[in-house]
């Protein structure tokens, strides 16, 4: 047994559907990989490589778990994504074998304090504390490939105290998911408990503190939180 100064902190994990637990290694997340919403943004979708930003394996949220609004923010967006987890890792992933690498596709919410981004893109600081914070990512149940396949299109989804904010298809993103991961690989060496947040359609928006957020991914499965005080 490793003699440990301090108690290590616990293993963060997602839930798998049908049984079981995924544990998390990192969390890495696509920027602007749908042509309205890198225009909604400000960004141009024909001139963009992919690129990536990250999230601690802490800031998971298990589905239906309520979401602490953050501090330092008064303008706390959704973004709705679809997830990737990593089974099976590797660098310089060819595109044409990414998929062999992949566990599983959950629903997932990439929650962003946006006035801190803003702050920090105008500044040409890191977007760290805009998208790493506490609680940031709420994820549904891990649905395996083995079950569900390979999903490359469906409608993707996401709606506020019953509103939908969010509407879109899978097959709307710019970069694909065996384009994400060979990209990502060639960056940095992925390990089984990788998930890639694979970026967010148009439609995002702030939220406030009694909101309850409901977003699904045709044959993929469903999130949920609440945002609390």
């Amino acid at each position: 047994m490793a003699d440990y100064v301090i108690p290590p902190p616990p293993q963060a994990v997602v839930q798998v559907a049908g049984g079981g637990m995924f544990p998390l290694r990192r969390i890495f997340c696509v920027g602007r990989n749908y042509a309205a919403h890198s225009r909604e943004m400000g960004g141009d979708p024909e001139r963009e490589a992919p690129f990536f930003f990250t999230k601690p394996a802490d800031a998971v949220v298990i589905d239906g778990a309520d979401c602490p609004y953050p501090p330092a923010t008064a303008d706390l967006h959704h973004e709705m994504e679809l997830v990737v987890a990593i089974a099976t890792g590797g660098a310089d992933i060819a595109a044409r074998d990414a998929l062999s690498h992949v566990f599983g596709y959950a629903a997932g919410i990439d929650l962003t304090r946006r006035d801190l981004q803003a702050e920090a893109k105008k500044a040409g600081r890191p977007w760290d504390m805009a998208k790493g914070f506490d609680a940031s990512a709420p994820i549904g149940a891990i649905a395996p490939a083995t079950r569900i396949g390979h999903p490359a299109r469906g409608r993707i989804a996401l709606s506020v105290n019953g509103t939908v904010r969010q509407a879109a298809d899978l097959a709307d993103m710019i970069w694909s998911v065996p384009e994400i991961i060979a990209a990502l690989s060639r960056l940095v060496r992925l390990a089984p408990g990788d998930l890639i947040f694979t970026g967010t359609p148009e439609g995002v928006a702030a939220i406030k503190r009694s909101d309850r957020l409901a977003g699904e991914i045709a044959g993929v499965g469903t999130v949920a939180t609440r945002i609390v005080a």
